[in-house]
């Protein structure tokens, strides 16, 4: 994602309409996909924690909107000092600006920015919360957040995206969010599962997903709003770059939902729609940083490569025993570090710069420096998120009690459950009874012996 840029005066460009409206659409899709992604965990948890899935991705519209506003846009987009960190205090409280101020060598007003750079700021730490369903204090995830975006968020998106930034100034090609987002999250939620440890029956008592069609729901949402996400990183629609990415975000998603399904076919014997959804997904963060960069063959390879990769990966937890409930780590920390490197291999040179990739060209120097950003974002969010969550644990506790995690989340949360089924004239054992998904799906790669 292009940060502000200096111009001659003679240069400046205008307002334009086009382009204001173009990101003011995207920023409405990037926010779409928050609500799409409480869906498409929640279809993934257990009855008894549906609600409660929902809540986690939602709070956060809620709590990061604010922050924003206070102080996250001027610490992530403002003067760079040291860079390390941002701060313009005409951008505390958005109270500096002026109606068409433009985005310094773009022609958006910078309240357009702001709100576009929000809803990712926003999702981000949604991506967290599926690796801690079934067990997390409502308050303490809350808490969370917001030192979450604080500490971590913030800077790492002003490293990668703003002007000034060490990463940015360093040339590592992030276009739309494999460090700062995904890599970001997926790093944050291993660190916090480590804190807090595994769900009760972990590995022991069946955790199928509820709600398939949730699931799906969920899943064409996210693909639907992602097409915001990246196509509108590139910040305008003049010059042809947002419609390449465009495109290869639909290229790359495809490839890797079929790769996927190709993967477990062999593997488990079965197309799943849980796989079909999850391939979508890992193709969607892996083409994330790379799709301004590459060409559409370029994008095949990136969700191919990325559709296996993930699908492989999401079983790993259960070789090394830490409990991602629902794979944010296999697909969001792997898919966004496969998309990143990648670039390094697959760059063409003729799309958002003229950096090229090992196959084109361009020797290992890009890759150096995507692998340089890659874990340099891994290591910073893995160690602070793990810090964050163990001083909240030792202080207000971030678990739930055991018989609260076994009895049903939802209801000692939230005083609700997500389905009433005394209408259908049963009660708890009707609960008990309630049809899950198929042993076929359990076997899928997302290994989700639990539901």
């Amino acid at each position: 994602m292009p940060p502000g840029i200096s111009t001659l005066a003679a240069d400046a460009p205008t307002l334009s309409a086009a382009n204001t409206g173009f990101m003011l659409i995207c920023s409405a899709l990037v926010m779409l996909m928050t609500p799409g992604l409480a869906f498409f965990y929640g279809g993934m948890v257990r009855v008894k924690s549906t609600l409660n899935m929902l809540m986690m991705s939602f709070i956060s519209l809620g709590i990061v909107t604010i922050l924003w506003v206070l102080y996250g846009f001027s610490l992530a987009f403002g003067t760079d000092h040291g860079s390390l960190i941002g701060w313009s205090s005409d951008y505390v409280g958005l109270s500096g600006l002026g109606l068409t101020q433009l985005w310094d060598g773009y022609t958006i007003p910078v309240y357009v920015f702001a709100v576009f750079q929000l809803m990712f700021a926003i999702i981000t730490p949604a991506l967290i919360s599926g690796a801690l369903a079934d067990r997390v204090k409502f308050t303490a995830w809350a808490l969370f957040i917001t030192l979450w975006v604080t500490v971590v968020y913030f800077p790492v998106a002003h490293w990668v995206w703003g002007a000034g930034g060490w990463l940015f100034e360093m040339g590592v090609i992030d276009f739309a969010g494999g460090t700062a987002v995904h890599i970001n999250a997926g790093a944050a939620a291993l660190g916090v599962i480590l804190v807090i440890g595994k769900r009760v029956g972990f590995k022991r008592d069946p955790m199928r997903p509820h709600s398939l069609p949730l699931v799906m729901l969920g899943a064409g949402l996210l693909w639907f709003g992602w097409f915001g996400f990246n196509a509108g990183s590139w910040l305008g629609n003049d010059d042809g770059v947002g419609a390449v990415m465009f495109v290869n975000t639909q290229v790359a998603t495809a490839a890797a939902m079929l790769a996927w399904l190709a993967y477990e076919k062999i593997r488990h014997g079965a197309f799943t729609t849980l796989g079909a959804a999850s391939g979508a997904v890992a193709g969607l963060v892996a083409i994330t940083p790379s799709g301004g960069a590459v060409s559409p063959l370029g994008a095949i390879a990136v969700g191919v490569i990325a559709g296996v990769l993930c699908a492989m990966a999401v079983g790993l937890k259960f070789r090394f025993g830490y409990d991602d409930s629902l794979d944010v780590v296999g697909v969001h920390l792997v898919g966004g570090v496969v998309g990143s490197l990648l670039v390094g291999f697959f760059a063409t040179g003729g799309v958002q710069s003229d950096a090229k990739g090992l196959f084109y060209g361009g020797g290992l120097d890009q890759l150096g420096k995507q692998a340089t950003g890659v874990f340099a974002v891994l290591a910073y969010s893995l160690l602070a998120s793990a810090l964050l969550a163990f001083v909240i644990d030792k202080t207000m506790g971030m678990r739930v009690d055991e018989d609260v995690e076994v009895s049903g989340i939802d209801q000692d949360e939230h005083a609700e459950t997500a389905y009433d089924f005394s209408g259908a004239g049963g009660g708890a054992g009707s609960r008990k009874a309630a049809p899950g998904p198929s042993d076929a799906v359990s076997a899928a790669p997302n290994k989700k012996v639990d539901a």
